[in-house]
C-alpha cells in the first residue's frame, strides 16, 4: 500500500455542503436524512457525523461519474469504488473507513424502509498493517511541558499570560489522564473535582467516566481556573467549559491541535506528534509504572480490552530490559 492520503482526503472534503453539485440530488438528500438520524437517534458526535457525510459524498461523486445508482449499487460496484480508492493510493485505514460508512448508510436505509438489502455486507475490510501508537520520549515530554509553564528555560519565574496558563493546564491534563482532545474541549468546569483529585469526562457514545488526576496537573489547572480563565472569559458571555478560547468561547479541537503544533515548535521537538500521542504516552507510562490493564482500559474509556492491549507492546522494550537485568542468565 502506498503512502497515506487520508489527511489530504480530509482537507479536500472538509466543509463539504450537504447537497453536492457533482452528485445525484436524491442521494445528497438521503445523506442529509442519514446525518439527521445519526444525530437524533444515535446521538453521534459532530465529528462522527462529519466523517460519515464526507465519506458518503465522496462515494456519491464517484457514483455519478461512473454512472452508478448511489442509492442502490451492487456489491460489485462498491468493490470497484474501493478498488478505485486503492489505485488512488489512499491508506487502508481510509478505505476501511469509507466501507464502514457505506455499511452504516445502507443499514440505515433498510431500517428506514428505503432498501431491502445491504450491498456493503458482502465486502470485507482490508487487513491493515499492524502499527503501534506513537510514544513521546521522556526528554521530549519534559520539553513540551516546559514551554508554557511558570518557569522559563533557565528555571526562572516568568509572568504567564492567560493563554499560557490555559495551554499549560491543557498539556498537564492530557498527560495526567489520557483524555482525548474532544474530551478536553468538552470538559465542563463543574466536572473538575480538585478535592477528590479527579475529573469527569464525556467520551465516545456520550459515555461518562471518572479519571483520577495527579496533584501536579491539578496545580496547573487550579492556577488557570483562578487566574487565566477568569481573564479569558467575558462577563457578558458565561461559559460552562473548563478550557476557553481568547474570545471567551469553548476552546475547539482544531484550535487545540494548532496550539499543540506551536508547542512542539517552541519545545524544539521535530517529531510530528499530535495531542492524541499524549494519550498514548500516558497509557504506556502508567502500564510501565505497574498499572493493571483493566484499570488503564477504564481510564482510557476503551469498550474492549483488546484495544488497550496494544500498549503492552510499547512496554516490551522495558520488560526485556528488566528481564535481562533480573534473570540469572541475563
Amino acid at each position: 500500500m502506498a503512502q497515506d492520503r487520508s489527511k489530504n482526503d480530509n482537507k479536500a472534503n472538509a466543509g463539504a455542503p450537504s447537497a453536492e453539485s457533482d452528485e445525484a440530488p436524491a442521494f445528497a438528500q438521503r445523506v442529509e436524512e442519514f446525518a439527521h438520524a445519526l444525530q437524533v437517534e444515535r446521538n453521534a458526535s459532530p465529528h462522527t457525523i462529519r466523517n460519515y457525510t464526507m465519506d458518503l459524498h465522496d462515494f456519491g461523486r464517484w457514483a455519478k461519474r461512473s454512472k452508478t445508482d448511489a442509492l442502490s449499487p451492487t456489491h460489485r460496484q462498491l468493490r470497484r469504488y474501493l478498488a478505485n480508492l486503492d489505485a488512488a493510493q489512499y491508506s487502508r485505514s481510509t478505505v476501511n473507513r469509507r466501507l464502514s460508512s457505506l455499511r452504516s448508510f445502507f443499514r440505515w436505509q433498510i431500517l428506514a424502509g428505503y432498501a431491502q438489502s445491504n450491498p456493503a455486507d458482502a465486502l470485507c475490510s482490508i487487513k491493515k498493517d499492524k502499527t503501534l501508537p506513537h510514544r513521546i520520549r521522556p526528554e521530549e515530554m519534559a520539553a513540551i511541558l516546559k514551554v508554557w509553564g511558570p518557569l522559563d528555560e533557565n528555571g526562572k519565574v516568568r509572568e504567564q499570560t492567560p493563554e499560557m496558563m490555559r495551554n499549560q493546564a491543557l498539556l498537564e491534563f492530557l498527560y495526567a489522564c489520557g483524555a482525548r482532545i474532544s474530551e478536553a474541549s468538552g470538559l465542563l468546569a463543574e466536572n473538575v473535582d480538585f478535592e477528590e483529585m479527579q475529573v469527569r469526562v464525556l467520551g465516545k457514545g456520550n459515555k461518562e467516566r471518572i479519571i483520577p488526576i495527579h496533584r501536579m496537573a491539578l496545580e496547573s489547572m487550579r492556577s488557570y481556573l483562578d487566574f487565566g480563565r477568569k481573564r479569558l472569559l467575558r462577563e457578558e458571555k458565561p461559559n460552562p467549559y473548563f478550557f476557553v478560547s481568547p474570545r471567551g468561547g469553548q476552546w475547539g479541537t482544531d484550535a487545540i491541535r494548532k496550539t499543540f503544533r506551536q508547542t512542539l515548535q517552541r519545545a524544539g521537538v521535530s517529531a510530528p506528534y499530535t495531542p492524541h500521542d499524549m494519550r498514548h504516552t500516558f497509557a504506556s507510562d502508567i502500564l510501565e509504572g505497574g498499572a493493571d490493564l483493566r484499570s488503564v482500559q477504564e481510564m482510557l474509556g476503551h469498550s474492549s480490552l483488546s484495544t488497550t492491549q496494544i500498549y503492552t507492546h510499547l512496554s516490551m522494550g522495558k520488560m526485556k530490559e528488566v528481564h535481562r537485568q533480573a534473570h540469572p542468565r541475563g
